[in-house]
């Protein structure tokens, strides 16, 4: 089975993002925008990786800009908001749609998982969140209001680590 992060990425600090530095993790894949009122789930995305980042797992941010118009910024303005704001760590990547003609492949294949109710389909606002098993297989969907430090979710990612 291939896996969604086998679609090329941009880093977004620019050039390709080192998808074989996330091979054979549990990657929880989010899409980002820093003035949206779920931004403050960067908090619980920082701590989802300080917790877990040693034991094979990351998170991926995507920031974009489709819900609102809620990440504006260059990738250099996102990069400084989110060190500087969040303390962030993990490896994100250059704006991406994640809806319409324009969506990035990544998301072509993660939005065809469906939510805890059976739905699948377009990304409905930001900080909605994938969880990607360590052979690529997405496990798990979240919508925005489930935050990083929801049991379920957490469970989840803890499943997916090496014992």
């Amino acid at each position: 089975m291939t896996s969604p992060l086998d679609t090329p990425l941009t880093a977004l600090t620019g050039g390709p993002l080192d998808t074989a530095a996330l091979a054979g993790k549990a990657v929880l894949v989010v899409n980002v925008a820093s003035r949206c009122g779920f931004t403050p789930q960067y908090e619980g995305l920082e701590e989802l990786q300080r917790e877990y980042g040693d034991r094979g797992f990351t998170v991926l941010g995507v920031p974009c800009n489709q819900f609102a118009g809620q990440e504006p910024g260059t990738e250099e303005e996102i990069a400084e908001y989110c060190s500087a704001t969040w303390g962030t760590t993990f490896p994100m990547t250059a704006k991406a749609d994640v809806n319409g003609a324009g969506r990035h492949p990544l998301y072509a294949t993660l939005t065809q998982a469906p939510d805890a109710d059976g739905a699948a389909g377009d990304v409905a606002w930001n900080f909605e969140k994938f969880l990607l098993a360590p052979d690529g297989r997405v496990v798990g969907r979240w919508r925005s209001r489930t935050t990083p430090q929801d049991p379920a979710l957490r469970a989840a990612v803890e499943a997916q680590l090496p014992a």
